[in-house]
């Protein structure tokens, strides 16, 4: 059995997103006094009282709209409200009950789903506020007063969910999952290809760039194993990042790499890569992360003869940093080769997480001395003791040697090169420490 999921929906600016950021303790969803910012749906994982579930933010309700991306709000917020255990409809006591609420509360009380009435931006403490009493007009049982800036009623609130929650069974913690981060530059088919993948509309897709604002989290379980899918805004190069909101966009997706275990850096088949593409790539490699390079759009592309060897040859590269990585071509449009991302992920977070024996790698780095003689300077050659693994995602090692000056990078370079080699550690970067004899941790 799932976990249950409590569904957060109201008009919008009603502060859903900051009740949200409350409920779940973090900084997740953008809040900005500008209607319309949370555009998809947004999970988190949520405990009361000893008990786990999910919350979903979502973008505000405009029951009537001729705006696409209003519209598409609405089209999420249903898709929550359908999968929902409970629905939590927020509202502000500072304005009352509107038309608009009484549109969103026909709609819930249509779903025949547990609705848990919450009045917002009850900031004030001692007797309450009179106001209150209006909302028992929406006929969804009784108002409770909360504050998402003060904390005020926020128990009560998530009281009266539980009080809708199933019997809790015992297979209801989540296993073990791989957290995808799916980054690239904006309008590059990150939404679509995790709509592809999950088979539902998912995540807005839309041609207007930065449609995508929140890093938003998706839970899919296949043959393959369970994923964790966070699809982030497109990264924007910095000049052009003006809006605050879209400043935070970037910071989200900075986040969504440090949070994922593996990392798609997706590409335009039609574009190459770019410099910001070249950016894009270097947080995830400067992170640590498993990743694997995703060329979208390759049905869009004029193919001859050694088009795809040649564009594989280019990428590499102008991302010759990450050398590591695997490269697929795919189209998220028509679904061509996205079926062996789930390998590939499987694949790359194994070699993030592969551990190697002392003794292997000190038969590996002989081996490797014995080929290439260490480097000398002025007469003292650099003598390398021994080795070992201290830290995986990504796979850590330390060298300990006579003299950390003698260590040039290049000599560097080749031992790792001998280590993939012979135990591959393909899709993840590798870090290398170099300790001097008789130094301190």
């Amino acid at each position: 059995m799932s976990r249950p999921l409590v569904a957060i929906v109201g008009r919008p600016n009603v502060g859903k997103s900051m009740l949200f950021n409350r409920l779940v303790g973090q900084r997740l969803s953008i809040v900005e006094d500008t209607p319309g910012v949370t555009r998809d749906r947004l999970y988190a994982e949520c405990e009361w009282c000893g008990r786990k579930f999910d919350m979903v933010d979502t973008g505000g309700i405009e029951p009537s709209t001729d705006s696409e991306i209003l519209l598409f709000m609405r089209e999420q917020a249903q898709i929550a409200i359908d999968s929902a255990t409970v629905i939590v409809l927020v509202t502000d006591i500072r304005t009352g009950v509107t038309a608009a609420d009484k549109d969103v509360a026909n709609m819930l009380l249509r779903s025949k789903k547990p609705v848990v009435l919450a009045v917002n931006k009850a900031d004030s403490t001692g007797a309450e506020d009179p106001a209150i009493y209006e909302f028992y007009s929406l006929g969804l049982g009784d108002p409770i007063a909360v504050s998402a800036v003060h904390g005020h009623g926020t128990g009560d609130l998530l009281d009266a969910c539980l009080a809708h929650f199933p019997e809790a069974g015992e297979d209801e913690e989540e296993s073990d999952c791989i957290k995808v981060a799916v980054i690239g530059k904006p309008n590059v088919g990150k939404s679509s290809l995790i709509n592809h993948i999950l088979g539902e509309k998912r995540l807005i897709v839309s041609k207007m760039a930065g449609t995508t604002r929140d890093a938003v989290d998706t839970l899919f379980e296949n043959k393959y194993g369970r994923y964790m899918f966070i699809d982030t805004a497109g990264i924007r190069r910095k000049s052009k990042v003006e809006e605050r909101v879209e400043k935070f966009s970037v910071m989200r997706s900075q986040m969504a790499i440090e949070r994922a275990d593996v990392c798609l850096i997706m590409i335009d088949a039609r574009d190459g890569v770019t410099e910001q593409d070249t950016k894009i790539a270097g947080l995830a490699h400067e992170a640590g992360k498993a990743s694997i390079i995703i060329v979208n759009k390759w049905d869009l592309v004029d193919k001859e003869t050694g088009t795809m060897e040649k564009m594989r040859k280019d990428i590499m590269r102008d991302l010759s940093f990450m050398s590591y990585a695997p490269i697929l071509f795919i189209s998220a449009l028509t679904g061509q080769r996205t079926d062996r991302i789930f390998e590939l992920i499987n694949f790359v977070n194994d070699q993030s997480n592969m551990r190697i024996t002392t003794g292997m790698l000190n038969n590996v780095l002989a081996d490797a001395q014995a080929r290439v003689q260490p480097p000398t300077d002025k007469g003292r050659r650099l003598k390398i003791y021994y080795m070992t693994q201290t830290g995986i995602k990504p796979p850590n090692f330390v060298i300990f040697c006579n003299s950390r000056e003698l260590f040039h990078f290049s000599y560097q370079r080749y031992l790792e090169n001998q280590i993939r080699s012979v135990f591959g550690l393909e899709g993840t970067p590798i870090r290398i420490v170099i300790r001097q004899k008789g130094e301190k941790e």
